[in-house]
């Protein structure tokens, strides 16, 4: 398929080598975050509802096609980045499964209806508006920054989206870890699966991974640590069988 790329546009191997993605530096790449959240979030296999939200280019759809066979929307705000996650779809011939929408997070409810997905997904901005420095490019600031969405829009939202006893998947900073649980818990996602990522063994965690399931009853598994790089400063090889299928690189 004829897909029109712009100037600064490049298309990327998505890890696993089976899909496509278009990326641009001028707009926030896909990273390490969305690979492990993709890897994490447990799907429905044959069937059932996805929605992905804060999808920016389509990464997380993309990498999910790869383990369910479900219906996956995905919602993003700027014009931009859903355009490109549109390409993304057409690209890897996932038109039929993957249905990328422009719009607010917050009218989400709206526009998709209550309890209407089995598993919602996000990777979303990790950082209050008032801390650190606020990029100055309008893509990465927004990708960075809660600018157009907070924590707690996003939990709200995604309770809302999620049918009593569906799952919702994010990926967080530690330093937020006691707001998730409040907020989770606030919203009626009662949190069940938690993973913290570190660098290296013996570092702290610079991750979490959480899944929660609306109107769950209380009983959370914290996972064992995942470790990303070794003592030489390779991946582990947890870290290549989830990039690679393999624990060898290839």
């Amino acid at each position: 398929m004829d897909i029109h790329l712009h100037p600064s546009e490049r298309v990327d191997d998505l890890i696993t080598n089976q899909r496509k993605i278009i990326q641009s530096h001028e707009v926030f790449s896909f990273s390490m975050d969305a690979v492990l959240l993709g890897h994490f979030a447990s799907l429905p296999i044959q069937k059932g509802r996805i929605m992905d939200l804060c999808t920016g280019n389509g990464v997380i759809p993309l990498l999910l096609s790869t383990r369910s066979k479900a219906v996956i929307d995905a919602l993003e705000i700027q014009e931009r980045l859903y355009d490109m996650a549109v390409r993304n779809v057409k690209l890897n011939h996932l038109q039929e499964q993957i249905h990328i929408h422009l719009g607010d997070l917050k009218e989400a409810p709206k526009q998709f209806g209550h309890g209407a997905y089995d598993v919602v997904t996000c990777n979303p901005p990790y950082m209050l508006p008032q801390t650190g420095e606020v990029n100055q490019n309008e893509h990465f600031a927004i990708a960075r920054h809660e600018i157009y969405c907070t924590l707690e829009d996003v939990i709200r939202v995604s309770a809302y989206l999620t049918k009593s006893g569906g799952k919702v998947a994010m990926v967080h900073r530690p330093s937020r870890f006691v707001d998730l649980i409040d907020l989770m818990r606030k919203h009626r996602i009662e949190p069940k699966r938690i993973r913290f990522v570190h660098s290296k063994a013996g570092a702290e965690a610079n991750m979490v991974l959480i899944e929660g399931i609306r109107d769950g009853k209380p009983d959370v598994k914290l996972l064992p640590p995942l470790i990303v790089y070794d003592e030489k400063g390779s991946y582990t090889p947890e870290l290549l069988k989830i990039y690679f299928g393999t624990e060898e690189r290839v």
